[in-house]
């Protein structure tokens, strides 16, 4: 009786089970895809970057400034003038110096309400080609900022593939200690009916209850891994996990050998993208600071009117209007020019040697990737000949123990090994659906497009277009 309840038990695999309604892993996915914080946070980065073409597109566009100035003011003048009769009378006796003056003094003043009102347009004409860089390396910007999406989306996809299979593999391995604590406890009721008949010794008794309390711990522990997936899956996938179904590998979506896998993701590996995009704008920055050693020529013009001015009570209004060709030529500005200009070859140094960088990695990466796959691959069908062995030596103990053959100890390890080698199936089954996406991230195509995930896509293109070429507004656009 008891060994046959025994195999029944051990041999049942939750992650075989289909429930009748279950959440399926490509719903999982979908909804980290949509709600995950992570994602949708570098989505707004994306959008942030773009607003770097406007603000360098705006080089081009005339710069419009309007003045305007109002208030009240009081003005007096005193002035003194030849006299040219000496000898005459002066009309201000007390203003003559003792002893008589060639000057007459006298004094004018008022007050008015001056308002000046004026406009100043500037278009610049060339300044080292400086706006056409910086838009390029404003463009070469969000093409890095997007690739830098796409490596976000998929460490996401991969963290919700590695949390739903957790929940799988920690769920069935909490069913499988609890099954054997059932298990261990009918063990443990039929070892002291055969002590109270004098078959077994309280030896045997002692056993059997020091493996039940150790079967115990054992769902503890597994009880405390599987809380934490749950949360750990809420977190990523955002909602709580019911009824997960079986994962399956990904393999079909990897190239097929380990020289292409290299090849694909050396070359579209998002983290190798998004280094080359930054390397392209680092040359283009170059060649905005050395556009700083060039001549600028602007085209300004300038209209202004005042009513009532401050140079002079009777000065009633006046008008004047230019307009102005402005060349300015550099000649020496201390020598920050130079280091700015030595600091960002520095810089672009440093972005191809994380290219090369980003490159290593992502080989690295992929030839790991790989290695693990094929590992979890061999090790399904190592744990399951484990398996097989397992159920086939605790049906042979249990009868040699039923004869005298064997102890109670000898059927409580075959038990215990049984268990051990159902949870490593168990691991083994969830590392094979991992590692797949694990490889699938490695060469670059772990996205929902290739996985044919039925989500919208974000198109990071929508919003771009709708700010490239906005010439003024504040209004922040959704861009989904």
């Amino acid at each position: 009786m008891a060994g046959g309840l025994a195999i029944a038990v051990v041999a049942m695999l939750p992650l075989a089970i289909v429930p009748a309604r279950a959440d399926t892993l490509d719903g999982a996915l979908i909804q980290a895809y949509q709600n995950n914080p992570q994602i949708n946070s570098q989505r707004a980065i994306v959008r942030q970057t773009d607003e770097g073409v406007p603000q360098a597109l705006s080089g081009y566009r005339p710069k419009i400034t309007g003045a305007a100035s109002g208030g009240e003011q009081s003005l007096y003048n005193y002035s003194r003038a030849q006299n040219n009769n000496p000898a005459g009378p002066n009309p201000n006796p007390s203003l003559n110096s003792p002893g008589g003056s060639a000057f007459n003094y006298g004094g004018s003043g008022g007050t008015n309400s001056p308002v000046t009102a004026g406009a100043t347009i500037t278009q610049t004409l060339y300044n080292g080609f400086q706006t056409a860089n910086k838009t390029r390396q404003a463009e070469s910007q969000v093409l890095a900022a997007r690739a830098g999406l796409l490596d976000a989306e998929q460490a996401v996809l991969l963290n919700a593939v590695t949390q739903y299979m957790n929940v799988l593999r920690d769920g069935a391995t909490l069913d499988l200690q609890r099954r054997n604590v059932e298990v261990l406890q009918e063990q443990l009721r039929q070892t002291r009916d055969r002590f109270n008949v004098g078959e077994v010794t309280r030896t045997d008794v002692a056993q059997s209850e020091s493996r039940l309390a150790n079967g115990r711990s054992q769902v503890l522990l597994a009880e405390s891994n599987y809380k934490s997936s749950v949360a750990a899956y809420r977190q990523v996938i955002g909602s709580e996990p019911h009824n997960l179904a079986p994962g399956t590998p990904v393999d079909r979506f990897s190239p097929g050998n380990l020289p292409a896998a290299i090849d694909y993701a050396t070359a579209n590996n998002p983290k190798v993208t998004t280094a080359q995009y930054s390397v392209d704008a680092a040359q283009l920055f170059v060649k905005v600071q050395e556009a700083q050693l060039y001549p600028t020529l602007s085209l300004q013009g300038a209209v202004n009117k005042n009513w009532l001015t401050t140079s002079s009570v009777n000065l009633l209004q006046t008008f004047n209007a230019s307009v102005l060709g402005v060349l300015t030529v550099p000649i020496y500005q201390g020598g920050n020019e130079y280091s700015q200009i030595r600091q960002a070859k520095e810089v672009l140094g440093q972005k191809r040697l994380d290219l090369d960088t980003a490159r290593d990695t992502v080989r690295q990466g992929v030839v790991q990737a790989w290695g693990q796959l094929e590992a979890a691959k061999a090790n399904i069908e190592a744990t399951t000949s484990q398996v097989q062995a397992a159920e086939i030596a605790l049906n042979g103990v249990r009868e040699e123990a039923r004869v005298g053959q064997r102890t109670t100890l000898d059927v409580l390890n075959a038990q215990q090994e049984l268990v051990n080698a159902r949870v490593a199936l168990v691991t083994a089954q969830r590392d094979r659906v991992v590692f797949s996406y694990t490889l699938l991230q490695a060469v670059g195509r772990l996205a929902p497009e290739v996985l044919g995930l039925r989500v919208p896509i974000y198109n990071a293109q929508v919003h771009y277009q709708q700010v490239r070429d906005t010439w003024f507004g504040v209004r922040t656009p959704d861009g989904r």
